[in-house]
């Protein structure tokens, strides 16, 4: 083999020895740009992450708190309706003693009424 065959030859190598290099770099650069880029959006996902676990703590005291005061008013309305019911059998049977009251007014007036009337006879 000539020299100069072995010279172009080994040119050729370093050529393509250099040419691999600079697109192992390239890769190598590629690659920190997309680790920094993961490391980023991972970093913005965290921050979302806790903001939203601080903010369904806060939305479930928020629920806990209305939950009890739910289960208080539906106590009460029950503590209600009873006293509802009692008051309108109380007025049930005052209108009953009501009526019959009335009845017995109008008993002793006609009664009253005839007395009065044995008296005017003569």
């Amino acid at each position: 083999m000539s020299t100069a065959l072995i010279i172009v030859i080994v040119i050729a190598v370093i050529v393509v020895v250099a040419l691999l290099a600079m697109q192992a770099r390239r890769r190598a650069a590629e690659r920190e740009i997309e680790a920094e880029r993961l490391s980023g959006e991972a970093t913005a996902h965290r921050e979302q992450a806790d903001s939203n676990v601080a903010r369904a703590r806060e939305r479930g005291g928020e629920a806990e708190l209305h939950r009890r005061q739910a289960n208080e008013h539906a106590e009460r309305a029950e503590q209600h309706a009873t006293a509802a019911a009692e008051h309108a059998e109380k007025a049930t049977e005052l209108e009953g003693e009501v009526r019959r009251a009335g009845e017995s007014a109008a008993f002793h007036d006609e009664q009253a009424a005839e007395r009065e009337q044995e008296l005017e006879r003569p």
